[in-house]
């Protein structure tokens, strides 16, 4: 399928690719008006316009379009002619794959279009995405930008990187298949930030739901990678001097997890030098920067020009950059990727060290040797901030030490030579602290949860070129070489999968295969195979590497070539430039070597930090160096070819590490595995020009890169297929044009289309019918859109002709018709006019005589008039002046009068206040010694006796009084029984009446007898007036004694509750100090272990450190006492101890290597490796032999510096243990109650009640456990401890134990312990006493009878003689607890004898045991053995201790269950005691709480007893109005003579009396209800559950509107009666909760989420409605006005209820707009519902997108499912009785919602935007506006809302020439600028009829907003989540609420009607 052309002479013949056609087309295509592109020297290309036909001649006329020259063109080959214009139809296109002709220029112009006069940055080019560096921030990257192309398709939005992110991100959703987006381009083309912006889309749509961070800390690398990673180059201010890979990871959930980073090839080289105009990289600058700051003072840090490493560029400014707010945010970044302050502040230190490292100066010495001068103050603040000796480095900066078979050469360095190793200490410096921070970053970013899939973005360095290219040039071209690779072969692919796909068959196509290429680079004995080689020579030079690739591959590859004029360089033809290689230096970066001496510095930093970066890190597979250096990169792990072995020969003492090259190829193969397992996304990065001007494109520099990044290799892939694409609908729509009738079978599109193509093109080779598609060759699209147009300007020439001659004769006939109607009406105007000249002849006469007359009254008038109103005028003035005069006499008078009473009123004031003064002073005093009476008698015990005494009395007389009531209560019952009586005499006579009726007199003595019977009625209803004023009066004197016994009893409670109150202070007081005590001493443990862990270690490395700078010493010490700079001694061997090897990797560093994997490649050079096995201790004999030579009194010191370092260690290590033991101690004396707390429990115990006795019990049980598994936790942790510590010391455990069981305990222990033990042997007696007397003072001495405060339960308790059973068991238990713990205890004692004497070393045991020979202490190995024995013992003890505890457990259980029984029984009678207190409450208030709570529980008495006899009114009442109405029966009847029928009446009614008495009937009457629902308090858990949670939608449809509403009011109204206000609190608590929780559970049901808001809002009016404020009154009714709420204020209430309705709300509006997000645009935007309007073109391979659903039964979204939708939301409220104002606010924020997302995506979608489409979404939005009208919704506003997508799209069809600037600038008055200039830019017409909007148009539209708008609205997109704030406007209920039934259905039985 593939055929390679790798063997092309040139290279740019790929780019210069043409469609080749026949001698037919040329001449239909080729003739005079075609439109061309000529090349161009500046412009590259340039348009044309043939004024000839080409017939095959040399040359051709041409017209340049630019400057309309004309000249002639050669044409030197038939098959080269000049490439072809597309028509501007397909101008500005996104895609470049759609483009008809497909060439370079085309793809060039369009860009540029797009770029310059569209500004849109993005532009797709089959699966690459174009990206042009604007040079300018625009406002593209927004959230609202990501939330419109999160979960859309590729090809349906504009171009931009989110596109291409959420096309990754929907691949590894959908598909579980890992992807990768490779960001490439030159430098400054915007690579860099395009990585971040898809960083930042990943981070946005991958967020997890909880707050993890993650995505926070993805982000956060991206300003630390900046600071140390990135510098300003004369290309871009912030270019990325390395290559990484970002993976993103992502669980199953698709939420990221994690992320990793790997780098490539760091450039170092810019540490030590930058070109002019450019920077170091960014850190430095931010560091002098913030040189003021506090923390950075130390630094001793200056301005950037005054240091020598970043003063070459002579550029230390960026501008619109503040260094300082950089280091900032860089800080902020590492502090929350967990970075401490501490290391932040080391890696700045280091940082500061490599300034002041570039400042040192070396200058020549004698011979071929260099030196430092010896005030140099950077030398020395260097070596101060690195923490290294500052005469080592001085030393070894001019030195080098060369290491031979047998002795050790120290050679000075020359100037040359010491400053080349100066530069490379310093880059290597950085490279280290950028390793390290880039490991720490990973760190931060991993993952502790398994990764299932990830992205990758990868930011790689594009193909460079420069005037001098060396080794980094060579490694960048050698990755983009690769990553070509894999390019080529996915587009092929591609093209491939689609063929296949639409089954039509294809030819070979040919690309450029770029494998000869990389085989020259990495194949056996290729470039960097003879490098590796040429690196591995002693005397390998560049020249000798060099002449070695001429003699391998000059002549023999066709990628390698030999310039002329040199011997130093190479040239090699990339895919994209030809490029020549300077050798110079390749071989020194290939090594990329640092002097050893300066790592042993290093090494031995006083700093921890510095000391970890430079650690060496030994790989058993790494060779030993030849020289004294050092490679500073890790070591290949599997090398390709056989002639690269790096495997380690027989008896060779020597291993070369890997090279620069050779680990950049390792990291770069595993680059493209894992690039190979993905799948790849492409995003190409072009700098449109190298000044950084903002939208300046310059074509010569967009070339180039095009052509090197493959942009055009896709091209011309694209264009050797098939690379023009229609659906069949789409070309049938477009083209039926060119169709005949008879050809057109609607039923069938694809044979209407195969009978078009077919008499269309007759070449078949040009188009291929697909499954789906039709396939055309470059150019046919072209051909068919002029035969089209063709057609059409005929059709249109034929339509004007007609036209035209209609409006001929039409304009005749008017104009003659004009004619006729002029004469006709010219000859009556004259007639008219002769005819008015009579009659104004005749006006004028009569007028003349009216105005004279007229103008005679008028003067007499005037003259009359003036005389009148002098004469007024005099005599009112005359009268003002008496009035006057008379007022200010009666003012005078009447201020005299108020003055004198003011002062007579004063004076008496006066006096009066001072009388008052005086009585009131007066009274206070004597009622001031009358208080302090009556306090001394209130304290005195004889006035409490006393009242005791009365009380008691009083408390008799009213038992008597009490039952004398009762008797008289019996006698009112008898009373009843007699009225019952008389009823009955009633009914007696009732009969006898009947029976009497056939008299005439028997009506009158029945209504006597009626009238009788009410007045004796009235008279009983008296008599129990009466009485009910004689019980009443009873009762309050009953209270009256009540309260004062209440009283009494409320001050001995009180005085109870204060004792219990201070009791339980007390337990909960000691109880918190005994666990605050506890855990601070635990903490305080764990934070002094762990500090002296990590001092140990710092002290173990700083003997590691101390052993390094023994060494430099005596490296130094050589030096100085060799005369002659040199002299041979014995190899050094390294003294770094064991201890340095395991701890120099912290428990952390350990943890991220289990949990990670194997092998993580960091990138280049940061490789993890294996680590070394710890090298052997070396022997005395060995030391002796090694210090032969050495200075003995420096030696001396150093051991004792050492030695005092190990003493203090182990000072450190004593106290640590000693702390142990005491801690333990401390936290037992805490857990022990004090005699002055058990003499206080004792005392309270006496007094309190019952069961706070158990509950004391229990705590002190608790609190021993505690104490108990204390110690067993203790013995763990000494186990542990010996286990830890027996691989560190020699212990002598049998040793220990011997001498425990020989009684020699005590012998050995300190004094300290045993006075430890003597405490705890006192204490332990003191409990057992203190428990003895707690328990018998319990026994003996608390008297239950005596006291009045102990409840029934308390007295059964001490009766009962199971319970003194129980507390013996009590006491038994404790006392066993008690001995088992002075048991624990004692053991406790013993291990920690046993932990003292494992403490005892070797030598001790020799010393004592055998006779100090240390070599036969563990000859047997009896250690070991006695080790096991003692573990034996000790896992003995700990099986004793758990089975003691499992018993201890069971105890305790058996204990609470029986504490659990007693808290029962005291529960319940507490509940009695709470009965009788809520009766005697009102009593224990103040007299004016008193009165009101008496007067409040009169009015519910009466209240009640008012409606029992209103209830036995109105049955009276009724029954009375029946009997009426039988009389009136009656003497109607009787009147009439229907005697006979009264009394067969009367005999049935007997009859019927009969049988009622024999068999009993219930019989309902006629009840008015209050309207109120009562329920008990049980029930309200079930109210809530069947009202709320299961309430269906269905059911509640079928009920009266808003009843669950009603029926809660109806409930909270009974609350309100009862007057219960917890009660009504809980029901309405429950009741919010209830509804959140349903709308919880059921937020997808959308019908639910309505019920409840209409619901709630029927609520919230109800508690309005019946609030009783009058403001809600205003539509009551009477009846409605009786059933409002009388004693409860629930405005709170209200407006809780209202925040739960707005959340309903909300919730259901996100619900439907969820629903209709996905058919706006296909309903307003993509719906075409008028016939004949198209706006169809051709879809680049964009349009099929791999992600893209393509299932066929995907229902098809269009207008009317959008208006079925809004027609079932409009039902949905309707039915569930939702107000009407809240209806009209819902479809305003829906329409609101459709209106601003069609918007959005209009302003995101080129191909909408044209005059066709303006047309479809208007007629849409009719749709949408008629429906509003026709739902009566037109004045909710929610039309308003589609403001600015109808001006939108009046814009699309409004004419667009200059005359129409100001109509549309005042026609889209809700757009804002950017959204008319976005949408004028996008406008693109459909046809060639339309012409495009020319950029002076917008310009001009522009300036014009600019001038008559001042608001400065710059937002492209609508906000679609803005909501407009929702109002509940009150809408009461003319429904009363006694009317309110409740269906069965509801199960709501336990309600009761009142």
């Amino acid at each position: 399928m593939v055929k390679s052309t790798s063997n092309m002479s040139d290279i740019y013949c790929r780019f210069q690719f043409q469609t080749f056609l026949k001698d037919s087309e040329i001449s239909q295509v080729y003739v005079k008006g075609a439109r061309i592109w000529i090349p161009d020297s500046e412009k590259v290309w340039v348009g044309a316009e043939l004024l000839e036909n080409y017939t095959g001649q040399k040359s051709v006329k041409i017209q340049i379009e630019d400057n309309g020259q004309e000249r002639n063109f050669e044409i030197k080959d038939k098959n080269r002619l000049p490439h072809l214009r597309n028509p501007e139809i397909l101008i500005g296109e996104n895609d470049l794959t759609s483009l008809s002709y497909l060439n370079e220029p085309e793809v060039l112009y369009n860009l540029r279009v797009r770029f310059l006069e569209r500004n849109c940055i993005y532009t797709y080019c089959g699966i690459v995405l174009v990206a042009i560096n604007p040079y300018q921030q625009l406002p593209i990257y927004g959230n609202e930008l990501i939330q419109m192309y999160s979960g859309q398709d590729m090809g349906t939005m504009d171009p931009h990187i989110f596109a291409v992110a959420e096309e990754a991100f929907k691949l590894m959703s959908r598909f579980d298949k890992n992807q990768s987006i490779i960001v490439s381009g030159e430098s400054g083309a915007g690579k860099t930030v395009s990585a971040k912006y898809a960083m930042r889309y990943f981070a946005m749509v991958g967020g997890s739901q909880t707050e993890t961070q993650v995505e926070q800390k993805v982000l956060a690398s991206n300003p630390i990678m900046e600071a140390i990673g990135n510098a300003k180059t004369t290309r871009n201010d912030n270019s990325s001097r390395f290559g990484k890979y970002i993976e993103i990871s992502f669980n199953k959930k698709n939420e990221i997890i994690g992320a990793h980073m790997r780098t490539y090839l760091l450039e170092k080289s810019r540490v030590v030098f930058q070109a002019s105009e450019e920077r170091n990289y960014h850190i430095f600058y931010q560091l002098c920067a913030s040189r003021d700051l506090p923390e950075y003072k130390k630094f001793c840090l200056l301005s950037p020009d005054d240091f020598f490493y970043t003063s070459h560029g002579q550029a230390p400014e960026i501008d619109g950059v503040d260094d300082a707010e950089d280091l900032i945010s860089a800080r902020e970044a590492l502090t929350m990727l967990g970075i401490s302050e501490k290391n932040q502040m080391m890696i700045f230190q280091i940082q500061s060290a490599v300034l002041h490292f570039g400042n040192v100066k070396l200058r020549e010495a004698d011979g071929e040797s260099s030196e430092i001068k010896k005030d140099d103050k950077h030398l020395t603040i260097m070596c101060k901030l690195l923490g290294i000796e500052e005469s080592q480095m001085r030393m070894w900066l001019c030195h080098k030490k060369i290491v031979t078979v047998g002795e050790v050469l120290t050679k000075p360095l020359t100037l040359t030579q010491a400053s080349f190793a100066q530069d490379a200490l310093a880059k290597h410096i950085y490279a280290q602290t950028f390793d390290w921070i880039v490991e720490k970053v990973n760190r931060a970013l991993h993952s502790t949860t398994k990764s299932t899939k990830f992205i990758g973005v990868l930011d790689i360095y594009g193909f460079e070129t420069f005037e001098i290219n060396s080794f980094e040039q060579f490694c960048i071209n050698y990755a983009n070489e690769k990553l070509q690779q894999i390019f080529n072969m996915h587009v092929f692919k591609l093209e491939q999968e689609e063929y296949v796909r639409e089954a039509i068959e294809w030819s070979f196509i040919d690309f450029y295969d770029n494998q000869p290429c990389i085989d020259l680079i990495e194949s056996k004995l290729g470039i960097l195979d003879l490098l590796d080689e040429e690196c591995k020579m002693p005397k390998g030079s560049d020249e000798n590497w060099c002449q070695k690739l001429y003699d391998k591959h000059l002549g023999k590859a066709k990628h390698f070539e030999k310039p002329r004029m040199s011997r130093s360089a190479f040239i090699i033809n990339h895919f994209a430039d030809r490029v020549e290689y300077q050798a110079d230096g390749f071989l020194e970066k290939n090594r990329d070597t640092v002097l050893e001496e300066h790592l042993n510095i290093l090494r031995a930093s006083e700093f921890e930090l510095v000391a970890e970066l430079f650690e060496e890190k030994v790989d058993p597979n790494e060779k030993k160096s030849r020289a004294g250096s050092a490679t500073t990169h890790a070591m290949r792990q599997g090398p390709k070819g056989g002639g690269r072995s790096n495997k380690k020969t027989v008896g060779s003492q020597q291993v070369q590490k890997a090279t620069v090259g050779d680990q950049f190829r390792d990291s770069l193969h595993k680059l493209m595995q894992t690039l190979n397992a993905t799948t790849p996304h492409y995003i190409r990065c072009i700098k449109p020009n190298d000044e950084k001007e903002a939208f300046v494109f310059e074509p010569n520099r967009a070339v180039e890169q095009l052509r090197a990044c493959g942009v055009l290799e896709t091209i011309r892939i694209s264009a050797a297929g098939y690379p023009s694409r229609w659906t069949y609908p789409e070309f049938f729509q477009r083209y039926r044009v060119l169709a005949r009738s008879k050809d057109i079978n609607r039923s069938n599109t694809k044979k209407t289309c195969e009978n078009v193509l077919t008499k269309v093109i007759q070449d078949p080779e040009k188009y291929r019918f697909g499954k789906t598609k039709i396939f055309f060759r470059a150019g046919q699209v072209a051909y068919l859109e002029k035969l089209r147009s063709d057609k059409l300007k005929a059709c249109g020439i034929m339509i004007q002709k007609h036209v035209k001659g209609w409006l001929a004769r039409r304009r005749y006939q008017r104009i003659t018709k004009s004619i006729m109607l002029l004469q006709k009406y010219g000859r009556g105007l004259l007639a008219r006019r002769h005819a008015k000249f009579l009659r104004e002849t005749f006006a004028a006469t009569r007028i003349q005589k009216r105005w004279r007359g007229h103008t005679a009254r008028v003067r007499y008038l005037k003259i009359r008039g003036a005389a009148v109103v002098i004469q007024s005028a005099i005599r009112g003035h005359f009268g003002r002046l008496l009035f006057k005069k008379e007022l200010h006499e009666h003012r005078a008078i009447t201020i005299q009068k108020l003055v004198r009473s003011w002062l007579a009123r004063k004076r008496y004031k006066k006096v009066m206040r001072g009388i008052v003064l005086l009585q009131s002073h007066f009274r206070r005093r004597r009622a001031k010694r009358e208080l302090k009476k009556l306090k001394i008698e209130a304290k005195s015990v004889e006035h409490i006796k006393n009242v005791n005494k009365g009380l008691e009395n009083k408390i008799i007389q009213l038992q008597q009084k009490l039952d004398a009531k009762n008797k008289e209560a019996l006698g009112m019952k008898e009373q009843d029984v007699y009225i019952r009586q008389l009823k009955g005499d009633m009914e007696k006579l009732r009969t006898s009446n009947e029976e009497g009726k056939k008299s005439s007199n028997k009506v009158s003595e029945l209504v006597q007898q009626i009238k009788d019977l009410q007045e004796e009625l009235s008279r009983e209803r008296k008599e129990k007036e009466v009485l009910v004023t004689e019980r009443d009066k009873t009762r309050k004197e009953h209270t009256q004694v009540l309260s004062k016994l209440a009283e009494e009893k409320c001050k001995l409670k009180e005085e109870l509750d204060e004792a219990n109150l201070k009791l339980q202070q007390q337990e909960t007081e000691t109880g918190d100090v005994m666990k605050k005590k506890l855990e601070e001493a635990n903490k305080l443990l764990q934070a002094e272990f762990e500090s002296e862990r990590s001092h140990h270690q710092r002290l173990v490395k700083e003997h590691a450190r101390l052993q390094q700078r023994l060494e430099n010493l005596q490296s130094e010490f050589q030096v100085l006492t060799s005369p002659q700079g040199h002299k041979r001694t014995p190899s050094d061997i390294s003294a770094i101890s064991l201890e340095s090897y395991t701890s120099s990797v912290s428990p952390d560093d350990i943890k991220y290597d289990e949990e990670g994997p194997e092998e993580k490649d960091q990138g280049y050079g940061t490789k993890k490796k294996k680590k070394a096995p710890a090298p052997p201790v070396p022997t005395a004999t060995a030391i002796e032999k090694e210090m032969k030579d050495v200075d003995i009194g420096l030696v001396l010191k150093l051991q004792n510096k050492v030695k005092e370092l190990e003493r203090q260690r182990t000072e450190l290590e004593e106290k640590v243990e000693s702390y142990e033991e005491e801690t333990p101690r401390g936290s037992r004396d805490s857990a022990v109650i004090p005699n002055s707390a058990f003499d206080a429990l004792k005392q309270q115990l006496v007094n309190a009640d019952d069961v706070q006795l158990v509950i004391k019990l229990q705590k002190r049980i608790a609190e021993l456990e505690m104490t108990k598994s204390k110690l067993a936790d203790e013995l763990d942790e000494r186990d542990e401890e010996d286990e830890e510590k027996s691989g560190f010391k020699i212990t002598t455990p049998e040793f220990a134990y011997n001498n425990l069981k020989n009684g020699d305990v005590n012998k050995d222990l300190s004094n300290d312990n045993k006075e430890e033990m003597q405490e705890l042997q006192n204490e332990n007696d003191k409990l057992k006493r203190e428990v003895n007397k707690l328990m018998k003072s319990i026994s003996e001495n608390v008297n239950f009878e005596k006291g009045g405060s102990n409840s029934p339960a308390g007295k059964e308790f001490m009766e009962s003689k199971e319970i003194e059973d129980q507390v013996k068991v009590f006491t038994d238990q404790f006392t066993a607890m008690a001995d088992e713990l002075d048991r624990r205890r004692e053991e406790c004692l013993q291990l920690r004898a046993m932990l003292a004497e494992k403490s005892i070393t070797t030598h001790a045991i020799a010393k004592e045991s055998y006779g100090g020979m240390d070599d036969i202490v563990n000859e047997d190995n009896e250690l070991a053995l006695a080790y096991r024995t003692q573990k034996e013992l000790n896992r003995l003890l700990e099986n004793q201790l758990q089975k003691t505890e499992k018993d201890m457990k069971k105890k305790e259980d058996k204990l609470k269950r029986e504490i659990k029984e007693l808290k029962q029984e005291n529960e319940a009678a507490q509940k009695t005691i709470s009965q009788y207190n809520s009766i005697t409450r009102n009593l224990q208030l103040g007299p004016e709480a008193k009165i009101e709570a008496t007067m409040q529980h009169e009015i519910t008495r009466l209240t009640s007893e008012n409606l029992d006899l209103r209830e036995k009114a109105d049955k009276q009442s009724d029954q009375i109005r029946k009997m009426k109405k039988m009389l009136k029966v009656y003497t109607k009847k009787l009147k009439d003579g229907d005697v006979a029928e009264i009394e067969a009446e009367l005999e049935r009614e007997d009859k019927q009396k009969k049988s009622d008495d024999s068999v009993a009937t219930v019989k309902h009457l006629d009840r008015t209800y209050m309207g109120m629902l009562e329920y008990q308090k049980e029930d309200e858990a079930q109210l809530i559950k069947c009202l709320i949670m299961d309430l269906k939608p269905k059911v509640a449809q079928g009920l009266l509107p808003g009843l669950p509403a009603y029926v809660l009011f109806m409930c909270v109204r009974h609350t309100d009666y009862i007057n219960d206000d917890e009660k009504v609190r809980t029901l309405l608590t429950n009741t919010i909760n209830g509804i959140k929780k349903c709308v919880k559970k059921h937020n997808k049901d959308l019908e639910r989420v309505i019920l409840w808001l209409a619901n709630t809002c029927r609520l919230l009016h109800t508690l309005k409605q019946y609030s009783g404020e009058k403001s809600f009154q205003s539509e009551n009714t009477s009846r409605q006005n009786e059933h409002c709420l009388r004693n409860f204020d629930l405005s709170e209430y209200r407006q809780v209820f209202s925040d739960l309705a707005v959340w309903i709300y909300q919730t259901m509006i996100k619900h439907m707009e969820e629903a209709l997000q996905p058919m706006v645009v296909a309903a307003v935007l993509e719906h075409e519902a008028i016939a004949g309007l198209t706006a169809s073109k051709p879809a680049g391979m964009r349009g099929r997108s791999s992600s893209t659903a393509t299932d066929e039964n995907v229902r098809e979204l269009s207008l009317d499912s959008l208006m079925k939708v809004l027609n079932k939301y409009s039902q949905n409220l309707s039915q569930h009785a939702v107000d009407p104002e809240l209806i009209k606010q819902v479809f305003r924020q829906l329409y609101y919602y459709i209106g601003s997302n069609a918007l959005n995506n209009l302003l995101l979608r080129k191909d909408m935007c044209n005059w066709s489409k303006g047309m479809q979404i208007r007629y849409n939005l009719s749709h949408l506006e008629q429906w509003l009208r026709d739902n009566k919704l037109n004045e909710s506003g929610a039309q308003s809302t589609l403001e600015t997508i109808t001006q939108a799209s009046q814009l699309l069809q409004a004419r667009k020439s200059d005359a129409d600037v100001d109509s549309i600038c005042e026609m889209c008055s809700k757009l804002t600028t950017p959204q008319i200039v976005k949408i004028l830019n996008l406008y693109t017409p459909v046809d060639e009829f339309e012409e495009r909007v020319p950029i002076s148009f917008i310009r001009k539209i522009q300036e014009r907003l600019k001038t008559t708008r001042n608001d400065d609205d710059n937002t492209l997109l609508i906000d679609i989540k803005y909501s407009f704030p929702v109002t509940f406007p009150f809408n009461p209920s003319s429904l009363t609420l006694d009317t309110v039934e409740i269906p069965e259905s509801l199960h709501l039985e336990f309600l009761t009607r009142v």
